[in-house]
Protein backbone atom coordinates (compact mmCIF):
# COMPACT_ATOMS: atom_id res chain seq x y z
CA UNK A 1 0.00 0.00 0.00
CA UNK A 2 1.15 3.85 -0.61
CA UNK A 3 2.09 5.71 1.98
CA UNK A 4 0.14 8.60 -0.03
CA UNK A 5 -3.23 9.17 -0.96
CA UNK A 6 -4.88 12.08 -2.96
CA UNK A 7 -8.22 13.01 -3.19
CA UNK A 8 -9.18 16.32 -5.23
CA UNK A 9 -12.26 18.18 -3.96
CA UNK A 10 -12.82 20.70 -6.54
CA UNK A 11 -11.34 22.25 -9.98
CA UNK A 12 -11.55 25.52 -11.79
CA UNK A 13 -14.10 24.74 -14.25
CA UNK A 14 -11.43 26.79 -17.03
CA UNK A 15 -8.32 26.12 -15.82
CA UNK A 16 -5.76 23.85 -13.75
CA UNK A 17 -6.02 25.39 -10.31
CA UNK A 18 -7.53 22.52 -8.09
CA UNK A 19 -8.17 22.12 -4.69
CA UNK A 20 -7.19 18.90 -3.06
CA UNK A 21 -6.38 16.21 -0.11
CA UNK A 22 -3.35 14.35 0.90
CA UNK A 23 -3.12 11.58 3.22
CA UNK A 24 0.17 11.08 4.67
CA UNK A 25 2.02 8.73 7.46
CA UNK A 26 1.74 11.55 10.12
CA UNK A 27 -1.31 13.48 8.68
CA UNK A 28 -3.81 15.51 6.56
CA UNK A 29 -1.92 18.01 3.94
CA UNK A 30 -4.46 20.19 2.22
CA UNK A 31 -3.69 21.78 -0.94
CA UNK A 32 -2.70 23.72 -2.25
CA UNK A 33 -0.17 23.92 0.07
CA UNK A 34 2.88 26.54 1.12
CA UNK A 35 5.75 24.29 2.75
CA UNK A 36 7.40 26.25 5.53
CA UNK A 37 11.29 25.19 4.86
CA UNK A 38 13.29 23.94 8.09
CA UNK A 39 16.21 23.23 6.42
CA UNK A 40 18.23 22.02 9.60
CA UNK A 41 15.55 20.49 11.61
CA UNK A 42 14.40 23.86 12.46
CA UNK A 43 12.52 26.50 10.52
CA UNK A 44 14.69 29.32 11.53
CA UNK A 45 13.30 31.07 15.01
CA UNK A 46 10.20 29.06 15.14
CA UNK A 47 8.77 26.69 17.92
CA UNK A 48 6.46 23.57 16.64
CA UNK A 49 3.85 25.16 18.45
CA UNK A 50 4.20 28.58 16.54
CA UNK A 51 4.26 26.47 13.17
CA UNK A 52 1.14 24.44 14.56
CA UNK A 53 -1.16 27.12 16.30
CA UNK A 54 -0.36 30.35 14.60
CA UNK A 55 0.84 29.90 11.07
CA UNK A 56 -1.39 26.60 10.45
CA UNK A 57 0.87 24.93 8.67
CA UNK A 58 0.37 21.23 7.59
CA UNK A 59 3.93 20.09 5.85
CA UNK A 60 7.36 21.43 6.52
CA UNK A 61 10.60 20.44 5.13
CA UNK A 62 14.38 19.27 5.79
CA UNK A 63 17.10 18.48 3.84
CA UNK A 64 18.90 15.99 2.85
CA UNK A 65 22.47 17.36 2.48
CA UNK A 66 22.56 19.44 5.34
CA UNK A 67 21.67 16.62 7.71
CA UNK A 68 23.91 14.24 6.33
CA UNK A 69 26.67 16.30 6.90
CA UNK A 70 25.41 17.52 10.78
CA UNK A 71 24.27 16.13 12.76
CA UNK A 72 23.91 12.94 10.07
CA UNK A 73 21.37 10.50 9.67
CA UNK A 74 22.38 8.01 11.75
CA UNK A 75 22.20 9.95 14.77
CA UNK A 76 18.52 11.42 13.99
CA UNK A 77 17.43 7.40 13.44
CA UNK A 78 18.77 7.18 16.79
CA UNK A 79 16.67 10.16 17.98
CA UNK A 80 13.76 8.36 16.96
CA UNK A 81 13.73 9.48 13.61
CA UNK A 82 13.39 13.19 12.31
CA UNK A 83 9.52 13.94 13.24
CA UNK A 84 10.75 13.14 17.45
CA UNK A 85 13.68 14.51 16.79
CA UNK A 86 13.18 18.26 16.03
CA UNK A 87 9.35 18.17 18.06
CA UNK A 88 7.04 18.12 14.89
CA UNK A 89 4.16 15.77 14.90
CA UNK A 90 2.78 16.93 10.95
CA UNK A 91 4.04 15.52 7.77
CA UNK A 92 7.50 16.32 6.82
CA UNK A 93 8.94 16.46 2.79
CA UNK A 94 12.78 16.02 2.91
CA UNK A 95 14.83 17.38 -0.63
CA UNK A 96 17.22 15.28 -1.87
CA UNK A 97 20.13 17.24 -1.75
CA UNK A 98 20.58 17.11 -5.00
CA UNK A 99 19.91 21.29 -5.32
CA UNK A 100 21.92 22.17 -2.27
CA UNK A 101 24.81 19.68 -4.36
CA UNK A 102 24.39 21.62 -7.73
CA UNK A 103 24.60 24.61 -5.67
CA UNK A 104 28.44 24.25 -4.81
CA UNK A 105 29.54 24.55 -8.42
CA UNK A 106 33.10 23.48 -9.14
CA UNK A 107 33.38 21.80 -5.82
CA UNK A 108 31.17 18.93 -6.74
CA UNK A 109 32.31 16.38 -9.59
CA UNK A 110 29.38 14.50 -11.11
CA UNK A 111 29.82 10.90 -11.78
CA UNK A 112 27.34 8.32 -13.78
CA UNK A 113 26.01 7.16 -10.07
CA UNK A 114 25.92 10.23 -8.01
CA UNK A 115 28.41 13.49 -6.86
CA UNK A 116 31.37 13.48 -5.06
CA UNK A 117 32.11 16.99 -3.38
CA UNK A 118 33.93 18.81 -0.43
CA UNK A 119 31.67 19.73 2.64
CA UNK A 120 31.12 22.86 3.32
CA UNK A 121 31.55 22.20 7.23
CA UNK A 122 34.76 20.86 7.27
CA UNK A 123 35.74 20.10 3.74
CA UNK A 124 35.82 16.11 3.77
CA UNK A 125 35.13 14.44 0.65
CA UNK A 126 31.49 12.84 0.26
CA UNK A 127 29.37 10.89 -2.01
CA UNK A 128 25.82 11.32 -2.29
CA UNK A 129 23.95 9.64 -5.38
CA UNK A 130 20.73 7.84 -6.02
CA UNK A 131 21.21 4.82 -3.41
CA UNK A 132 22.86 7.04 -0.98
CA UNK A 133 19.93 9.55 -0.38
CA UNK A 134 17.18 7.19 -0.43
CA UNK A 135 19.31 5.25 2.36
CA UNK A 136 19.67 8.92 4.36
CA UNK A 137 15.95 9.85 3.55
CA UNK A 138 14.66 6.16 5.00
CA UNK A 139 17.10 6.88 8.35
CA UNK A 140 15.38 10.54 8.79
CA UNK A 141 11.73 9.17 8.25
CA UNK A 142 10.22 11.86 6.40
CA UNK A 143 6.65 11.30 5.05
CA UNK A 144 7.89 12.70 1.18
CA UNK A 145 11.17 11.58 0.11
CA UNK A 146 12.33 13.22 -2.98
CA UNK A 147 14.22 11.57 -6.03
CA UNK A 148 18.09 12.73 -6.31
CA UNK A 149 18.57 14.64 -9.44
CA UNK A 150 20.55 16.76 -11.43
CA UNK A 151 19.40 20.62 -11.10
CA UNK A 152 20.06 21.56 -14.84
CA UNK A 153 21.77 25.10 -14.85
CA UNK A 154 20.64 28.49 -16.45
CA UNK A 155 21.39 29.17 -19.23
CA UNK A 156 22.25 25.95 -20.52
CA UNK A 157 22.13 24.59 -24.36
CA UNK A 158 20.12 22.01 -25.61
CA UNK A 159 22.60 19.33 -25.85
CA UNK A 160 23.66 20.21 -21.92
CA UNK A 161 19.89 20.35 -20.72
CA UNK A 162 18.78 16.87 -22.39
CA UNK A 163 22.52 15.10 -20.98
CA UNK A 164 21.31 16.55 -17.56
CA UNK A 165 18.15 15.63 -17.70
CA UNK A 166 18.67 12.14 -19.20
CA UNK A 167 21.50 11.92 -16.37
CA UNK A 168 18.40 13.07 -13.66
CA UNK A 169 16.15 10.37 -15.33
CA UNK A 170 18.55 7.30 -15.02
CA UNK A 171 18.99 8.36 -10.75
CA UNK A 172 15.00 8.60 -10.75
CA UNK A 173 15.02 4.54 -11.55
CA UNK A 174 18.05 4.13 -9.33
CA UNK A 175 15.75 5.69 -6.51
CA UNK A 176 12.82 3.84 -7.00
CA UNK A 177 14.81 0.67 -6.55
CA UNK A 178 16.34 1.57 -3.64
CA UNK A 179 12.78 2.85 -1.87
CA UNK A 180 10.01 0.86 -3.16
CA UNK A 181 6.70 1.69 -3.02
CA UNK A 182 5.83 1.37 0.97
CA UNK A 183 3.17 2.40 3.16
CA UNK A 184 5.25 5.38 5.66
CA UNK A 185 7.19 7.09 3.03
CA UNK A 186 6.06 8.31 -0.57
CA UNK A 187 8.33 8.89 -3.33
CA UNK A 188 8.45 12.34 -5.56
CA UNK A 189 9.99 12.27 -9.08
CA UNK A 190 11.55 15.43 -10.15
CA UNK A 191 10.98 17.05 -13.96
CA UNK A 192 13.98 18.45 -15.05
CA UNK A 193 14.79 19.51 -18.84
CA UNK A 194 16.20 23.07 -18.38
CA UNK A 195 14.01 25.63 -20.53
CA UNK A 196 12.94 23.50 -23.11
CA UNK A 197 9.36 22.50 -22.82
CA UNK A 198 9.98 19.47 -25.74
CA UNK A 199 12.58 18.36 -23.07
CA UNK A 200 10.47 18.69 -19.91
CA UNK A 201 7.74 16.64 -21.55
CA UNK A 202 10.09 13.98 -22.34
CA UNK A 203 10.97 13.78 -18.60
CA UNK A 204 7.43 13.65 -17.14
CA UNK A 205 6.68 10.87 -19.44
CA UNK A 206 10.00 9.00 -17.96
CA UNK A 207 8.69 9.70 -14.82
CA UNK A 208 5.11 8.88 -15.52
CA UNK A 209 6.72 5.06 -16.40
CA UNK A 210 8.74 5.07 -13.33
CA UNK A 211 5.02 5.01 -11.35
CA UNK A 212 5.95 7.68 -8.73
CA UNK A 213 3.73 8.62 -5.81
CA UNK A 214 4.00 12.35 -6.68
CA UNK A 215 5.31 14.65 -9.50
CA UNK A 216 8.19 17.67 -8.71
CA UNK A 217 8.97 20.01 -11.60
CA UNK A 218 12.83 21.34 -10.47
CA UNK A 219 15.33 23.76 -12.10
CA UNK A 220 12.91 26.59 -11.78
CA UNK A 221 13.84 29.87 -9.89
CA UNK A 222 17.55 29.61 -10.56
CA UNK A 223 18.21 32.84 -12.64
CA UNK A 224 15.66 32.45 -15.45
CA UNK A 225 13.31 35.17 -16.00
CA UNK A 226 9.53 34.78 -14.81
CA UNK A 227 8.09 34.25 -17.85
CA UNK A 228 10.52 31.47 -18.97
CA UNK A 229 9.75 29.80 -15.54
CA UNK A 230 5.81 30.58 -16.24
CA UNK A 231 6.11 29.20 -19.40
CA UNK A 232 7.64 26.18 -18.69
CA UNK A 233 4.72 25.49 -15.97
CA UNK A 234 2.55 26.54 -19.48
CA UNK A 235 3.80 23.42 -21.43
CA UNK A 236 3.88 20.77 -18.54
CA UNK A 237 0.18 21.73 -17.22
CA UNK A 238 -2.03 19.49 -20.12
CA UNK A 239 0.52 16.48 -19.34
CA UNK A 240 0.57 16.71 -15.68
CA UNK A 241 -1.10 13.44 -14.00
CA UNK A 242 -4.41 14.64 -12.86
CA UNK A 243 -4.52 11.86 -10.27
CA UNK A 244 -0.98 12.77 -8.17
CA UNK A 245 -0.44 15.55 -6.64
CA UNK A 246 2.02 18.62 -8.34
CA UNK A 247 4.99 19.88 -6.57
CA UNK A 248 6.96 23.11 -7.99
CA UNK A 249 10.54 23.35 -5.92
CA UNK A 250 11.92 26.55 -4.66
CA UNK A 251 9.11 29.08 -5.84
CA UNK A 252 8.73 31.87 -4.91
CA UNK A 253 6.92 34.83 -4.43
CA UNK A 254 2.88 35.52 -3.60
CA UNK A 255 2.42 35.82 -7.10
CA UNK A 256 4.25 33.34 -8.32
CA UNK A 257 2.53 31.00 -5.85
CA UNK A 258 -0.85 32.48 -7.51
CA UNK A 259 0.14 32.12 -10.93
CA UNK A 260 1.45 28.17 -10.05
CA UNK A 261 -1.97 27.62 -8.80
CA UNK A 262 -3.62 28.96 -11.97
CA UNK A 263 -1.26 26.01 -13.95
CA UNK A 264 -1.90 22.80 -11.62
CA UNK A 265 0.96 23.17 -9.15
CA UNK A 266 -0.84 22.00 -5.62
CA UNK A 267 2.25 22.31 -3.65
CA UNK A 268 5.41 24.88 -2.93
CA UNK A 269 8.30 25.79 -0.84
CA UNK A 270 10.73 28.30 -0.85
CA UNK A 271 13.27 30.36 1.58
CA UNK A 272 12.31 34.00 0.65
CA UNK A 273 9.40 34.27 3.36
CA UNK A 274 11.58 33.45 6.20
CA UNK A 275 15.11 34.86 4.26
CA UNK A 276 13.19 38.26 3.75
CA UNK A 277 12.08 38.22 6.90
CA UNK A 278 15.36 38.04 8.63
CA UNK A 279 16.33 41.13 6.61
CA UNK A 280 13.07 43.24 7.73
CA UNK A 281 10.74 42.83 4.08
CA UNK A 282 7.63 41.55 5.16
CA UNK A 283 4.83 40.25 2.92
CA UNK A 284 1.30 41.98 2.14
CA UNK A 285 -1.03 42.10 -0.46
CA UNK A 286 -0.20 45.36 -1.08
CA UNK A 287 3.10 43.79 -2.05
CA UNK A 288 6.71 43.69 -0.14
CA UNK A 289 6.72 46.29 3.24
CA UNK A 290 10.33 47.27 4.30
CA UNK A 291 9.92 47.64 7.50
CA UNK A 292 13.50 49.58 7.74
CA UNK A 293 12.03 52.35 5.75
CA UNK A 294 11.93 56.20 8.28
CA UNK A 295 8.59 56.15 7.64
CA UNK A 296 7.59 53.28 9.57
CA UNK A 297 9.58 54.77 12.75
CA UNK A 298 6.26 56.54 14.37
CA UNK A 299 3.76 54.32 12.36
CA UNK A 300 1.24 52.61 15.13
CA UNK A 301 -0.37 50.18 12.28
CA UNK A 302 -0.01 46.59 12.61
CA UNK A 303 1.88 45.34 9.07
CA UNK A 304 -1.45 44.52 7.71
CA UNK A 305 -4.82 45.49 9.11
CA UNK A 306 -6.83 42.46 8.33
CA UNK A 307 -4.07 39.95 9.05
CA UNK A 308 -4.91 37.77 12.34
CA UNK A 309 -1.09 36.60 13.09
CA UNK A 310 0.40 37.05 16.62
CA UNK A 311 2.77 39.63 15.21
CA UNK A 312 -0.38 41.97 13.99
CA UNK A 313 -2.30 41.44 16.42
CA UNK A 314 0.34 43.10 18.99
CA UNK A 315 2.64 45.07 17.83
CA UNK A 316 3.11 48.22 15.42
CA UNK A 317 5.07 48.78 12.41
CA UNK A 318 7.03 51.29 14.68
CA UNK A 319 7.91 48.81 17.50
CA UNK A 320 8.96 46.09 14.57
CA UNK A 321 11.37 48.47 12.96
CA UNK A 322 12.54 49.40 16.79
CA UNK A 323 13.43 45.58 17.13
CA UNK A 324 15.10 45.48 13.42
CA UNK A 325 17.18 48.75 13.85
CA UNK A 326 17.91 47.14 17.38
CA UNK A 327 19.05 43.64 15.84
CA UNK A 328 17.06 42.14 18.29
CA UNK A 329 16.09 38.50 17.93
CA UNK A 330 13.07 39.21 18.62
CA UNK A 331 12.58 41.00 15.33
CA UNK A 332 13.38 38.00 13.51
CA UNK A 333 11.05 35.68 14.66
CA UNK A 334 8.12 38.19 14.76
CA UNK A 335 8.77 38.92 11.05
CA UNK A 336 9.12 35.24 10.35
CA UNK A 337 5.52 34.37 12.03
CA UNK A 338 3.58 37.68 10.12
CA UNK A 339 5.51 36.19 6.99
CA UNK A 340 4.66 31.98 7.15
CA UNK A 341 1.42 33.25 8.30
CA UNK A 342 0.98 35.41 5.30
CA UNK A 343 1.95 32.44 2.85
CA UNK A 344 -0.26 29.91 4.69
CA UNK A 345 -3.18 31.75 5.33
CA UNK A 346 -2.88 32.99 1.07
CA UNK A 347 -3.02 29.19 0.75
CA UNK A 348 -6.45 28.76 2.36
CA UNK A 349 -7.67 31.65 0.84
CA UNK A 350 -6.62 30.19 -2.73
CA UNK A 351 -8.40 26.88 -1.59
CA UNK A 352 -11.61 28.68 -0.60
CA UNK A 353 -11.80 30.70 -4.07
CA UNK A 354 -11.53 27.13 -5.76
CA UNK A 355 -14.06 25.59 -3.55
CA UNK A 356 -16.46 28.73 -3.51
CA UNK A 357 -16.14 28.93 -8.07
CA UNK A 358 -14.65 32.05 -7.39
CA UNK A 359 -10.61 31.32 -8.54
CA UNK A 360 -10.28 33.45 -11.95
CA UNK A 361 -11.69 36.67 -10.07
CA UNK A 362 -9.80 35.85 -7.00
CA UNK A 363 -6.42 35.72 -9.14
CA UNK A 364 -6.81 38.54 -11.21
CA UNK A 365 -7.93 40.65 -7.99
CA UNK A 366 -4.86 39.55 -6.45
CA UNK A 367 -2.58 40.00 -8.81
CA UNK A 368 -4.16 43.26 -9.57
CA UNK A 369 -3.31 44.49 -5.82
CA UNK A 370 0.15 42.86 -5.14
CA UNK A 371 1.38 44.49 -8.36
CA UNK A 372 0.09 47.33 -7.68
CA UNK A 373 -2.03 47.99 -10.68
CA UNK A 374 -5.57 47.81 -8.28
Amino acid sequence: MSALSFEILATDANGYARRGRMQLAHGVVETPVFMPVGTQATVKSMTPADLTDDIKADIILGNTYHLMLRPGADLVEKMGGLHRFMGWERPILTDSGGFQVWSLGELRKIEEHGVRFRSHIDGAEVFLGPKESMEIQRKLGSDIVMAFDECTPYPATYAEAEESMQMSMRWAGECREHLPVNETQALFGIVQGGMYPELRIKSLQALSAIDFEGIAIGGLSVGEPKEEMMAMLDALAPHLPVDKPHYVMGVGTPDDLIEGIDRGIDMFDCVMPTRNARNGTLFTDDGKLNIKNLCHAEDPRPIMHDCDCYTCRNFSRAYLRHLYMAKEILSSRLNTLHNLHYYCTLMQRARDAIAEENWPAFRHQFLQRYRGKA
